[in-house]
């Protein structure tokens, strides 16, 4: 998964549903929804409503669109007592990095608006901060996942879900805690691309803190044959053993194991096991793949505006026309630190320019619980600004179906490890 193209590892399935409608946005570089009538807080959302990435661009729509939809429903974000409803204005980045810069700059110059809400990808994401930076807005983004765009320590830009090597290093953690006997070693494949091979490192660096050895670290081209590498860690014999790359990838890695009749005790990869593609390329011998999410309808989180992480879904359910994934639930969730740091702030609308760097300020000491999980921005280090508190959570195939496995609050089933011999 590169930086602009991540639309591949996340739910694609959804694509044919109402999440792949625009709202007429489609070829559009920049799109504004309904004047504000009265005193509100403006919002706008830079995320690829064409192009390439346009699924995975709904989905980010679909999430900010749940909050302010939500919020407005109450009369608005409450400050000082009152409350002001928000207004969201669209900027289409077309899949294209320097076009999302564009449109951020015209959402900030001719709409002015307050704030923004990041772009589905990391790539759109890393291109915007400069223009957050420039004009002294902040960015709450949703979606990216990239360490890179935390790497830049960018002042004006938050983080929803945590970047994609921390949560691939912890879910090692969570799976030593679950396994039965428990894991003790783990090779590492890791496709040699930038998202597949963070997606790696994570895993790798993740090992020595779950209390695991790590045997192998592989790094392999996106294509090729396998049976090398697999031949080599199979005789290594590791308990674990984690994939970095794409469901593509994955389902090459099963394949060539099963080949090779050797079955790891458990199979891991960060994203591609709940695209239904993956368990139809493999049918039966997709059970028992590991997979990681951060955030699930199941996960036992609640807040004020949306309740339970269940009510949650079905709300989404009922409004989008398919589940939500920890896509639109993390930009949902987006809106929440919105609106916690504008009644913290205490300022009405309309914001002064000095009034948005002191929103910036309250993003930054933003602490809540919400039906996402807890929401806290780290404030130094090479995750600067990302929140990296949702623990992650392991799903596995089971039956052709993908459930929850850990951690144990989380769980809808027992992980099934070590996995039996090939059939």
């Amino acid at each position: 998964m590169t930086l602009i193209h991540r639309s591949f590892s996340r739910r694609r399935f959804l694509g044919g549903s109402a999440l792949a409608v625009t709202a007429g946005a489609l070829g559009m570089p920049f799109v504004r929804t309904a004047r504000a009538q009265a005193a509100t807080f403006k919002a706008g959302v830079i995320t690829s409503l064409s192009g390439d990435n346009i699924l995975g661009g709904n989905l980010t729509k679909q999430g900010y669109d749940l909050w302010a939809e939500a919020i407005n429903a109450k009369g608005g974000v409450e400050v000082g007592g009152d409350r002001f409803k928000v207004d969201m204005f669209y900027g289409d980045d077309q899949s294209n990095p320097a076009t999302g810069a564009d449109a951020a700059e015209r959402l900030i110059v001719q709409n002015e608006v307050d704030v923004l809400f990041g772009p589905y990808t990391s790539g759109s994401t890393i291109a915007v901060q400069p223009i957050c930076q420039k004009y002294q807005v902040p960015m709450i983004s949703g979606s990216a996942e990239s360490p890179n765009v935390w790497k830049a320590k960018p002042e004006f830009n938050f983080g929803i879900i945590p970047s994609v090597d921390t949560t691939s290093g912890l879910s090692l953690g969570v799976l030593a805690k679950t396994s039965n006997p428990a894991a003790k070693t783990v090779a590492v494949i890791s496709v040699n691309e930038p998202f597949s091979k963070e997606t790696g490192e994570g895993f790798r660096d993740g090992v020595k803190a779950a209390g695991l050895d790590l045997v192998a670290y592989e790094l392999v081209p996106p294509e090729g044959d396998l049976t090398p590498v697999i031949s080599k860690i199979a005789a290594l014999k590791p308990d674990v053993l984690a994939v970095g790359g794409h469901e593509e990838i994955l389902i090459n890695v099963v394949k060539t194991s099963k080949s090779l009749n050797y079955r790891p005790k458990a199979l891991i990869m960060h994203y591609g096991i709940t695209n239904p593609a993956f368990a139809q390329a493999l049918g039966a011998d997709a059970d028992g793949v590991t997979g990681v999410v951060v955030w699930l309808p199941t996960v036992a989180y609640k807040d004020d505006l949306f309740g339970t992480a269940k009510e949650f879904s079905d709300m989404a359910t009922k409004k989008m026309g398919g589940e939500p994934d920890y896509t639109a639930a993390g930009c949902a969730a987006s809106g929440l630190v919105l609106g916690d740091a504008l009644k913290r702030l205490g300022k009405k609308p309309a914001l002064k320019p000095e009034d948005r760097v002191a929103l910036k300020d309250a993003i930054a000491e933003t602490d809540i619980q919400t039906f996402y999980g807890p929401i806290k921005f780290e404030k130094d280090g090479p995750h600067y600004h990302d929140n990296v508190q949702p623990v992650p959570v392991l799903v596995q195939i089971q039956g052709g179906k993908v459930v929850a496995v850990g951690p144990k609050e989380a769980a809808a089933a027992d992980y099934i490890y070590p996995l039996p011999a090939w059939k």
